[in-house]
């Protein structure tokens, strides 16, 4: 069976060395679960290529979480974004929904920035 791009998994664990005694050994995870009342995160505020954006940062956790937390936010508000580096990044001026959202499910959240 030939390799193709559809048939490629980025973390498939595979790394590739010339030395005899090399071990490779999955990176764990860093990050804890931080429950939502002991996150303080920002939502702020900017222009990304003249377009606004709303974007959540601060979320300690893992990226699963922050996906799933996104994902939420999203689908909440009826607009289109992405978790990137850390940051939830929206399409809009969302900041009140956002704000509503996060304190309904328990995060310290405060508007900053813009």
């Amino acid at each position: 069976m030939t390799m193709n791009s559809k048939n490629r998994n980025n973390d498939d664990g595979f790394v590739y060395s010339t030395n005899q005694g090399f071990k490779s050994e999955k990176p764990q995870s860093t990050s804890a679960n931080v429950p939502a009342s002991a996150q303080d995160l920002r939502v702020w505020y900017e222009k990304r290529n003249g377009k606004p954006c709303t974007i959540v940062r601060g979320f300690q956790g893992p990226t699963a979480d922050l996906k799933e937390l996104g994902k939420t936010i999203r689908q909440k508000c009826s607009v289109g974004g992405a978790e990137k580096d850390g940051e939830i990044i929206l399409q809009g001026d969302v900041r009140a929904k956002v704000m509503d959202i996060l304190k309904a499910q328990g995060f310290k959240a405060k508007n900053a920035g813009g």
